[in-house]
């Protein structure tokens, strides 16, 4: 975030906690004070340097500047409220320089140490009971110690300048209370300072610490509920026993040889097919059926499509003469074909891949629809 917003945002935040109602101001009050430590960063203006030395007839050849340090503060201060206080303190920017060579011949190092005092509005936004954001806007009353020393050809005829000013501050931070009485800040501030030799520049600080406040208190503990009021109990009559459950559903399975049922490759159920579906139909019409389910194989010989085919349209076969000649629902009856899946039969009791009449009748078992009736109630289970 840029310096700029953040000053517009202390400016708002302060406005804000100077608008609030007077109801708002009732608790939170109090003094307060911390400490915070980090690091503190200045803006060295090189080519400034470059131009002062050229003014003096030297070409600069390098510069290298010191421009990080540590920095710290100690603040205290009085919360109106948990939206505005006003906080003073001692700051130490730390120690920053740059060492310039030069032509003719020599080089020029300087060192400005910077500390002071502040003196801040600053206005809090409360996200919930323990967490706030803050910024703030202020003055800042700094020493600044200037050293300079040159070499070669560089002369300084004003080693040690120095100069209290005045200028202005803002920041922008979080905080988080651990207790009502401990919280931890972070915070990012800019210092304009002067530099005592005619000079202003900006030195951002960045820091964390904890702030103590006195007088506050944990909140009282809720008043406990009224009591409930005393009803003595009323007999009541036992519950009715649950009814028993009802019994699981039975399922029975019914395998019909295809070649009973259809001539070979052929999707049209035979006379001799017929009187089996309609005995198996005779005996479920005693069965409280709920689903049939209708499931066509073929052997491995063939295609996949036209195994498919085929059983697919057996077991429909098998379902339409169910439903119109015996009457079974539609919609409890539901066909599948299956392919050459699930044999009956295993790999080394029919060796081989061509068609042969050995082979096809070594495969006649794995030729069949199975019928698969779940139902509530079955008398007399289907026989094959």
């Amino acid at each position: 975030m840029k310096f700029a917003r953040a000053f517009k945002m202390a400016a708002g935040l302060a406005a804000l906690a100077l608008t609030m109602s007077p109801s708002a101001f009732a608790d939170d009050t109090g003094w307060y004070t911390g400490f915070n430590a980090g690091q503190s960063r200045a803006k060295i203006d090189d080519t400034r340097i470059a131009d002062g030395l050229l003014d003096d007839g030297f070409r600069t050849t390098s510069i290298s500047n010191d421009d990080l340090h540590f920095g710290f503060k100690a603040f205290g201060g009085y919360a109106f409220n948990r939206y505005f206080a006003l906080e003073s303190g001692y700051f130490n920017l730390g120690k920053f320089g740059f060492a310039a060579d030069t032509l003719p011949a020599g080089s020029l190092r300087g060192d400005i140490k910077l500390q002071g005092a502040n003196f801040d509005a600053v206005g809090s936004v409360p996200l919930g009971d323990k967490f706030s954001l803050f910024a703030r806007a202020g003055v800042n009353y700094a020493d600044a110690k200037d050293s300079f020393a040159g070499t070669g050809a560089v002369v300084v005829t004003d080693p040690s300048p120095r100069k209290w000013a005045a200028n202005y501050k803002f920041g922008f931070g979080a905080e988080y209370d651990f207790t009502p009485l401990v919280g931890m800040r972070l915070e990012a501030e800019r210092y304009r300072i002067d530099d005592a030799v005619g000079n202003k520049g900006d030195v951002d600080l960045y820091t964390a610490g904890l702030v103590f406040r006195f007088g506050r208190s944990e909140p009282p503990p809720p008043p406990p509920p009224p009591p409930a009021p005393v009803v003595a109990p009323v007999a009541e009559p036992a519950p009715p026993p649950p009814p028993p459950p009802p019994p699981p559903p039975v399922r029975t399975r019914v395998s019909f040889s295809a070649d009973s049922l259809f001539d070979f490759g052929k999707d049209t159920v035979k006379p001799a097919g017929k009187q089996a579906l309609d005995n198996f139909a005779s005996e479920l019409k005693s069965a409280l059926f709920e689903v049939i389910t209708v499931t066509g194989y073929s052997d491995r010989i063939g295609s996949h499509e036209y195994n498919l085919r085929l059983s697919t349209r057996r077991a429909e076969a098998v379902k339409s003469y169910l439903v119109e000649t015996q009457g079974i629902p539609a919609d409890k009856v539901t066909a599948q074909g299956a392919d050459g899946s699930d044999p009956v039969t295993k790999p080394d009791e029919c060796p081989g891949e061509k068609r042969t009449p050995k082979l096809i009748a070594c495969l006649q078992p794995d030729r069949r629809v199975d019928v698969e009736v779940v139902a509530s109630r079955l008398e007399a289970a289907p026989a094959n």
